[in-house]
């Protein structure tokens, strides 16, 4: 599902224009965002949690030359999902 086809859906079951769904919905992402960014965790009860960790430096392996390959560390955004929605996904 797409950003575009939530703003359609909304629109439609809530009879508001869909511009003004459109600025909501990327409002929130960018504040979900915005905290990420700033390191914060975003807790959305009974949909799910997202953090940002670090990842460590490790070596890798080049699977074409079998040479070692040094791969740094960094942080990536991690998703938890909440109880309610892994009952309604099982």
């Amino acid at each position: 599902m797409t950003k575009k086809e939530i703003v359609t859906k909304i629109s439609d079951q809530t009879d508001i224009k869909q511009i003004d769904i459109k600025k909501v919905v990327q409002m929130t992402l960018d504040l979900i965002t915005g905290s990420l960014s700033k390191g914060e965790t975003v807790e959305l009860r009974n949909f799910g949690i997202f953090k940002v960790k670090s990842r460590k430096a490790r070596l890798g392996r080049n699977p074409k030359t079998g040479q070692s390959v040094e791969i740094p560390g960094k942080k990536v955004v991690t998703f938890k999902a909440g109880r309610v929605m892994k009952e309604k996904v099982k």
